[in-house]
């Protein structure tokens, strides 16, 4: 059922690790660190949000000649036409 890193064993084991290490005395205050730091990290992100605008952009305006209703053959014509006029 429980896969991974975050079996409750594993969790025990970290637990005793940390409190060997830190010492009971200490473990209040880490405590309130870490609360303190995701408090932050959750109040940061809450701001984030509200400062990103999500509503999109009008879309522009497409010409009638790059429409993709166009006929290629048209299209190809109309490219050399195009090209007429600016050779003449």
């Amino acid at each position: 059922m429980f896969e991974g890193l975050f079996q409750p064993l594993h969790l025990i084991i970290i637990l005793v690790i940390v409190l060997i290490i830190f010492g009971p005395g200490k473990l209040p205050e880490l405590g309130k660190g870490l609360g303190k730091s995701i408090r932050e990290f959750k109040k940061a992100m809450a701001d984030t949000s509200k400062d990103i605008n999500v509503t999109p952009e009008k879309p522009k305006e497409i010409s009638p000649t790059t429409t993709m209703e166009q006929k290629p053959e048209t299209a190809a014509e109309e490219q050399v036409e195009d090209k007429k006029k600016k050779g003449a």
